[in-house]
């Protein structure tokens, strides 16, 4: 069986143009709407700002109570004078006692003692001996000088040459403030006849020009080589 549709009942040509017009009215009650709320409300402003109210607070003012002021000192008690009333008639012995040198009353005599002053003398100080000054000791006319003075006045002794002995001798001795030598004695031995020979050559020495530390003369140590050598 065919089913039979009229034109004119046949919707679908008009269902966008009423769908148009149903959006148009949407919109309308929207605007109406939003334009209704917005006249409506009302913000009340009035109360909005109040004036902020400080309380001040009142401080209480003090003083500082003043020092308390001392009493006065009390007076002394005034010592009543107590006055004897004598009789016009009365007898008074009156007394005066002159004094002289007979009746002066005697004073106890200073005795004065004399008393020696002790002298206590004082030992004089060891003399420092120095290894090294500002200005040493110096064998008159210098090192050659010495050289020379040991060489002419040193004897060969007979036993060491028959020995075939020789070798240098170290000899260490002091120089006294004056330049006079002292104390010498043997620092390194060769040979007893050597080392004695060496001692009688120092000890014959003139005297040197003594050292010095600022700028006055000073015990000083020196050390001398002597050599002995077979020709």
């Amino acid at each position: 069986m065919e089913v039979k549709k009229s034109p004119k009942a046949d919707l679908e040509g008009k269902k966008s143009t009423w769908l148009l017009i149903g959006y148009v009215i949407v919109l309308a009650f929207m605007f109406v709407a939003f334009e209704w709320t917005k006249r409506d409300v009302k913000i009340d402003m009035t109360q909005a700002v109040t004036e902020v109210q400080f309380e001040e607070e009142i401080m209480p003012i003090t003083e500082t109570p003043p020092d308390p002021i001392a009493p006065p000192p009390a007076e002394a008690p005034k010592v009543a004078e107590l006055l004897e009333i004598v009789d016009d008639n009365s007898d008074v012995e009156e007394s005066t006692d002159i004094l002289t040198e007979d009746n002066l009353p005697t004073k106890p005599k200073a005795e004065v003692k004399y008393v020696p002053v002790q002298v206590v003398e004082e030992e004089p100080e060891e003399q420092t001996i120095f290894e090294v000054v500002e200005q040493m000791p110096e064998f008159p006319g210098g090192q050659a000088a010495l050289m020379q003075y040991l060489g002419k006045n040193i004897k060969y002794p007979t036993i060491a040459q028959e020995q075939g002995t020789q070798g240098r001798v170290i000899v260490q001795f002091v120089v006294n403030k004056d330049g006079s030598i002292v104390d010498a004695l043997v620092m390194r031995s060769v040979d007893p006849y050597l080392d004695k020979e060496a001692l009688r050559v120092i000890n014959t020495m003139p005297k040197w020009t003594p050292g010095k530390q600022r700028g006055k003369p000073v015990r000083v140590k020196y050390t001398v080589p002597v050599t002995f050598r077979l020709q």
